[in-house]
């Protein structure tokens, strides 16, 4: 692996470290929320470094507090299904000794990927792949444990804004998307669908039905080819 790290230039490790730190602070809302949400110290903190994915487990959290610990493990296995091809996408990163493809694999997060398919040399793509993974994991797990440290001593983490911390996030990523027609069509009825849902389900559940959004992409596509 060390050969990667020759690779990497100032402009990447810049890029790598503003977004480190910005896992950081949402990793500190996680651990926040998470012991405010009644969860274990513990539990918390093996979490973010058995699981590694700040959407799945603040979705967790929300259904488990909500008492639909299934929904948690069913929810979590959805959204992480992204993992199978993005390790397609990465496969020529993923090389060596059965623990560096084991290690490389726990830290195929969504930046990781982005970041590495943004290379077009096949080192750099491996120097990024590597150097994203370790610096988010690594920020992301501290986050959690300050997250921890600050929840035990805070009632409300909510009088800090920390419950804000992941949906700015979400949006901050997304703003730019919104500027296309099709991304802003299922953007809107996944909204409409998820808002909906709050009135008839249990915590969690209108987020993950939020998905039939994907349909009118799916959709799309099949009335234009059946346009003249």
């Amino acid at each position: 692996m060390g050969r990667f790290w020759r690779t990497l230039d100032r402009t990447l490790i810049r890029d790598v470290a503003a977004l480190a730190a910005a896992a950081g602070l949402v990793g500190l809302s996680f651990g926040a929320i998470a012991i405010a949400s009644g969860l274990p110290a513990w539990a918390v903190i093996t979490m973010s470094v058995v699981v590694f994915a700040g959407g799945s487990q603040f979705m967790a959290v929300g259904m488990l507090a909500a008492g639909s610990p299934v929904a948690a493990i069913l929810g979590g296995l959805l959204l992480n299904a992204r993992h199978l091809p993005f390790g397609l996408a990465v496969a020529d990163v993923l090389v060596g000794a059965w623990g560096s493809r084991l290690a490389g694999s726990h830290l195929m997060i969504d930046e990781s990927v982005a970041f590495a398919l943004a290379q077009s040399d096949p080192r750099r793509r491996a120097g990024a792949y590597w150097l994203t993974g370790i610096s988010l994991f690594v920020t992301w797990n501290l986050g959690t444990l300050l997250g921890v440290t600050l929840g035990g001593v805070v009632d409300d983490p909510a009088r800090f804004g920390l419950d804000a911390a992941f949906p700015a996030a979400l949006l901050a990523l997304l703003l730019p998307r919104l500027r296309e027609a099709s991304v802003r069509r299922v953007a809107l009825v996944g909204a409409a669908v998820a808002v909906a849902g709050t009135f008839y389900l249990p915590a969690g559940l209108p987020v993950l039905l939020a998905l039939v959004g994907l349909l009118v992409a799916v959709r799309q596509p099949a009335l234009a080819e059946s346009t003249p």
